[in-house]
């Protein structure tokens, strides 16, 4: 029995971009910086809420940022 490996995160992001411009029918994005930037960034905040069971102190040291910051990140997508 084999086991694939999964994608790397790197390649998971690539893919899904391929997917959104095969999606545009030719059309060009705009400001892709900043959508890419703010979808990520809201799904890892989801993510580690739901990881810690919404410990903040927990949520902000898996993260590598302060407490103050996260909950400024968590307002900011809705997520308090």
């Amino acid at each position: 029995m084999s086991t694939s490996t999964p994608p790397t995160l790197a390649q998971a992001v690539e893919s899904s971009l391929k997917h959104y411009f095969d999606s545009l029918n030719g059309e060009m994005p705009t400001r892709l910086h900043q959508m890419v930037i703010y979808e990520v960034e809201k799904s890892l905040f989801e993510s580690v809420m739901n990881l810690t069971g919404g410990n903040q102190s927990r949520a902000a040291q898996v993260l590598g940022i302060n407490r103050n910051t996260l909950r400024s990140r968590l307002a900011k997508f809705d997520l308090l």
